[in-house]
């Protein structure tokens, strides 16, 4: 019994494993080792040499050909994600070999230019790749960090919730404001009809609501003279309230699209700079062999 349960807490961990952790780290060690060996080479070489080596020298075509290889094999994920399969060629395998791989092209690719850069297809198509592989681990913070933090900042309260909350609210707010003059009533209808919860993808991102209309409507009522009888007073103080516990959850569901505006917005920049970067490296290849 006892090895039955010790087998199954075994398989659990396996499960519940994370891509950067596969296989323990076994992609990041093949990463890392392929450096240390490009480093050794490339220096071992330059050593022999009056200056370090080009790309047009033996280890830059070598240096190159294994970068232009992974950067190629690295834009197939999306075409490997429509397929599902397990064991050793996985997706979380084979996002681990992404990650890891795609990062050691910090080194393969850097050696291969012979730190030579200048105004040409070659050093662009190098600085799209550098481009890719800074958006690309800003994608794995994202993707790492950030569902955690959606799922702490909106607890045990779903989107659907949230919504249904400022549904409420607004309703609370149109029965409260009948009593009121026209310049309270003006306010409680600001804060249903005006206020915006959504946007355009940048100000989601930015959480850019400013001129928030339920924040400016508070803000007048609690400018309004005093109220001229009970009834109105009451009024007043009640829609107050009702506008302070909106705009908490108003808070609440922006920053839950902020986030997710963020891990949606990465890809804004990265797959765009994919494509561009292949139609560099494109570019690239054949100038090379055309003054071969």
């Amino acid at each position: 019994m006892t090895h039955a349960g010790g087998h199954t807490e075994r398989v659990k961990q396996r499960t519940h494993e994370g891509f950067l952790r596969h296989k323990h780290f076994m992609f990041a060690q093949i990463a890392t080792a392929l450096c240390v060996v490009a480093v050794g080479v490339y220096f071992f070489t330059a050593a022999s040499l009056d200056e370090p080596p080009s790309g047009g020298s033996w280890i830059g075509y070598i240096l190159g050909t294994i970068s232009a290889g992974l950067i190629v094999w690295l834009a197939c994920l999306g075409i490997r994600k429509r397929v599902i399969t397990s064991g050793h060629y996985s997706l979380k395998a084979w996002v681990s070999a992404h990650v890891y791989l795609g990062l050691s092209l910090t080194v393969l690719a850097t050696l291969h230019t012979g730190f030579q850069f200048g105004w040409n297809i070659h050093t662009l198509a190098y600085v799209l790749m550098m481009l890719v592989i800074v958006s690309g681990a800003l994608g794995i913070w994202a993707y790492a960090t950030l569902p955690q933090r959606l799922h702490g900042n909106r607890g045990e309260t779903t989107r659907k919730q949230m919504l249904e909350s400022i549904e409420s609210l607004d309703r609370q707010m149109h029965d409260v404001a009948q009593p009121l003059d026209r310049a309270g009533a003006e306010l409680a209808r600001m804060s249903i009809e005006d206020t915006e919860l959504g946007g355009g993808f940048w100000t989601r991102l930015t959480n850019g609501y400013g001129n928030c209309a339920n924040r400016r409507a508070a803000a007048r009522l609690r400018a309004l003279p005093p109220a001229s009888n009970p009834a109105q007073a009451e009024a007043l103080t009640k829609l107050e309230q009702l506008m302070q516990q909106k705009a908490e959850v108003l808070a609440l569901a922006r920053r839950q699209m902020q986030i997710t505006a963020f891990l949606e917005g990465w890809l804004f920049v990265h797959i765009p700079a994919t494509f561009a970067l292949l139609a560099a490296l494109t570019a690239h290849i054949a100038s090379v062999f055309a003054y071969w």
